[in-house]
């Protein structure tokens, strides 16, 4: 498939878009797979257009109860479909309830599912996060036990490590966990935390041992949400909606079973896990580069040699962006974990956002002091640019990314840390 086919044919407001029979790069093996995989979407789900489902849903501010339950029942449903299809789960072992391809044929399923009208956004915590690293450290039973209802779509998951402070130093974290007989007893607050509200289990991390550095003393634990003493507030963004929120933790009670790897060695469980997610995030928000030039024509723009200039760079940053995809899904493949390349592409998908919700609003002109129904697309590109944070801000900042990348990759001294040798009681509060 060639872009300038994909992209025509999008700016048409056909379907997204009818595929030509092969893809740039694909082997026959992978043609194959493609073609398998593009047929049977083809008779289970509808196209994705400009006016599409996923779009409205990504641009509705609707907040309420009704509007998210809804959301979550669609994804649910979806993912039972794919399930039940032998989609579910690509490249995770068939054992555990998947279909035991390769990572490229994950990807490649990944990029024809994008062309049709459904969506999975409630599991992308499960599916992008939680099952790499139950594959790399869980135990057998934590596997059959949590694989297999995650690919049936029966249990969605969220994330329970960030704190009010413990960020972008997630490794001073202060929530305790306290061994009592054969349970754990927390206590502590979590925040950012995304789809808590309708999430069924949580992947969390605790200090237990407070008389080693920090980074030495934290156990990462898989706790159902449901569990007596978990509050979950969320909390309303500033594009309307409330997709985090804050978890607070009150003498809740955890089976000594659900220990993900050793106790106190949850910092390098938790190193898979934030690998993953920066791969995840630097997957992308579903917008593209005809996305930009059809919004282009439909306010008259592209005549205006400055906005076509800012087109050809957008143009290039997600060409970079597909290439880097690329890379970091190779390391993937070659049976290395997610390292210096999710760091980039996480910093380069930063960038992205903000360059991207500039421009959507530029392209719009005085229109895009709208919002909603007022506008095109129910206002997608209003919340584009303000749902831009959580992307930068989730899963590390730019200035983390540019510090791990300098450190890791570059090889640059880092700054003096006493914080990181001295025991984590010794530290001030």
């Amino acid at each position: 498939m060639t872009a300038t086919a994909d992209r025509d044919d999008r700016d048409r407001g056909t379907a997204w878009p009818p595929p030509p029979p092969s893809v740039e790069g694909d082997t026959e093996e992978d043609a194959a797979f493609r073609a398998e995989a593009r047929a049977w979407l083809e008779e289970h789900a509808s196209p994705r257009a400009a006016e599409s489902v996923f779009n409205r849903r990504y641009a509705s501010a609707d907040n309420s109860p009704e509007a998210d339950e809804a959301h979550v029942q669609r994804c649910k449903e979806w993912q039972r479909t794919l399930f039940e299809g032998g989609w579910a789960g690509v490249n995770v072992p068939r054992e555990y309830g998947g279909r035991d391809g390769t990572g490229k044929q994950a990807r490649i399923f990944a990029q024809e599912q994008a062309r049709f009208d459904v969506d999975t956004g409630v599991f992308a915590v499960g599916h992008g996060m939680v099952i790499p690293t139950l594959l790399v450290h869980g135990t057998d039973e934590q596997k059959q036990r949590y694989i297999p209802p995650l690919l049936r779509g029966d249990e969605v998951w969220c994330q329970l490590f960030s704190e009010p402070s413990a960020g972008s130093d997630l490794a001073g974290l202060r929530t305790r966990a306290v061994r009592d007989g054969d349970e754990w007893v927390v206590n502590g607050q979590k925040v950012w935390n995304s789809g808590a509200h309708h999430s069924d289990m949580g992947i969390l991390l605790a200090r237990t041992d407070v008389d080693v550095p920090k980074h030495r003393g934290i156990t990462y634990f898989l706790v159902d949400m449901h569990t007596r003493g978990i509050e979950v507030r969320p909390l309303r963004q500033i594009n309307g909606v409330a997709h985090f929120n804050e978890v607070f933790l009150t003498d809740v009670h955890i089976p000594v079973a659900s220990v993900l790897g050793e106790v106190n060695g949850g910092w390098g469980v938790a190193q898979t896990t934030l690998a993953n997610e920066r791969t995840l995030i630097g997957g992308g928000t579903g917008i593209g580069f005809g996305d930009f030039k059809r919004l282009a024509r439909e306010y008259g723009r592209t005549d205006d040699p400055i906005v076509r200039q800012q087109l050809a760079d957008a143009f290039i940053r997600f060409e970079i962006l597909k290439y880097l995809g690329a890379r970091a899904q190779a390391a993937i493949r070659a049976g290395k974990m997610p390292g210096p390349e999710s760091s980039v592409l996480k910093l380069a998908v930063s960038e992205h956002v903000a360059r991207n919700g500039d421009l959507g609003l530029a392209l719009e002109g005085a229109a895009g002091m709208l919002i909603n129904e007022d506008t095109t697309q129910n206002g997608l590109w209003q919340q584009l640019f303000l749902g831009q944070w959580g992307v930068r801000i989730g899963g590390g900042t730019e200035q983390v990314q540019r510090n791990v990348l300098g450190e890791r990759v570059l090889g640059l001294p880092g700054e003096p840390r006493p914080d990181k040798v001295l025991p984590f009681r010794e530290l001030p509060g």
